[in-house]
């Protein structure tokens, strides 16, 4: 791996230190800019490229003035040559046009984290159903690695390609792996009801996101036809070991960050709260950002905005049978840039917390 040697003096000291040389492709997005708020201050990373056509030239505490005095770098227009010098890139582009570069960046040696859906899939034809479009590249799709840390840690660190999952996914999956795991709940009629933020939606300009057509407004949208439907189903059947499929609805609702999920699943096991709450607990337990709350507690997205954390809070209704698990996360953070992140420290023998161990905003 090649990389800037970084140098200061620590205790009159002087200290080397191996940096990871990044790229950001797609810097000036929500999730773009996101990943480079983490990675600026992240102590083992080299900013080296900011990618992005819309704003190439200028500077990126221009564009976005929170970075005055802390990151005064200038946009490119990159290209695979520019990324090139970089150990790393992260793509933060648009569904579709991820597969259009990787493969070129990976030729040149670098390790990829993709955010798009295009290398999530273990089957092409998945991807291509949901997607409604052919995959340009799919023979990577055998060694892209689904980047959900929590269930694929060891594949991760030996991987050069991650298809970084999205938001609605990792907190939906997260919070039905452990049933579904251990057998405890019925794999059929399962039902995923799930709110998110408007940064979601991502940056461009849409009629739906404008101001007056979001506020004081909620609204489900892509009722039975989401694309994440398909990325759900995929990683818990694999956790099942047998297929599934599952119902997922997704709604706007008026807040900038955060998903919060509501899965629904019948008990196949005669089991108590109690027992519940225990297989979670044990389930996540050496899982640092997966808090599994106290019992007769449940998640708030103000709890993990502006952090890597998924909150799990877990109610049995006794009446029905069923268990209710609620999960909640920031979009744009454990959702898209901070998993990213949680990504790269893997594959580059880092404590996967570097760079991501703090509390969200709260407020």
């Amino acid at each position: 791996m090649s990389a800037r040697i970084w140098s200061r003096n620590i205790n009159d000291e002087r200290v080397d230190r191996i940096m990871i040389k990044v790229a950001v492709l797609g810097a000036t997005g929500y999730a773009g800019i996101e990943l480079v708020r983490l990675l600026s201050r992240h102590p083992e990373v080299s900013l080296e490229l900011l990618g992005s056509k819309s704003f190439a030239g200028e500077k990126i505490s221009d564009v976005y003035q929170n970075f005055r005095t802390i990151l005064d770098k200038e946009c490119e227009e990159a290209d695979v040559e520019a990324a090139a010098k970089c150990d790393v890139a992260f793509t933060a582009l648009p569904h579709g046009a991820s597969k259009t570069v990787i493969p070129a960046l990976l030729d040149a040696g670098l390790k990829v984290i993709d955010l798009s859906g295009d290398y999530r899939y273990d089957d092409v034809k998945v991807y291509e159903e949901w997607y409604n479009e052919p995959h340009s590249s799919p023979e990577l799709l055998k060694e892209s690695v689904y980047g959900l840390c929590e269930l694929h840690r060891e594949k991760i660190r030996g991987a050069r390609l991650i298809g970084n999952p999205g938001c609605y996914t990792t907190c939906s999956i997260l919070g039905a792996t452990p049933l579904l795991a251990k057998g405890i709940a019925d794999d059929k009629n399962i039902i995923i009801d799930a709110k998110s933020g408007v940064t979601g939606a991502g940056r461009s300009l849409a009629l739906q996101t404008h101001f007056c057509e979001c506020t004081e407004n909620s609204k489900a949208y892509k009722v039975a036809t989401h694309r994440h439907t398909s990325e759900i189903e995929q990683e818990l059947s694999n956790v099942a070991g047998k297929p599934i499929m599952l119902s997922f609805t997704p709604h706007l609702i008026p807040q900038k960050r955060g998903i919060l999920a509501t899965i629904y699943m019948n008990l196949a096991k005669d089991i108590t709260a109690d027992e519940l709450q225990k297989v979670y607990e044990d389930y996540y337990k050496d899982e640092y950002f997966v808090r599994v709350m106290p019992k007769g507690k449940l998640p708030e997205t103000k709890h993990v905005a502006g952090s890597n954390f998924v909150d799990i809070g877990i109610v049995k209704d006794e009446r029905l049978n069923r268990v209710v698990v609620v999960s909640a996360l920031d979009n744009i953070v454990k959702g898209a840039a901070g998993q990213a992140v949680q990504n790269m420290n893997l594959m580059f023998g880092l404590d996967e917390k570097t760079g991501l161990d703090f509390a969200g905003f709260y407020l």
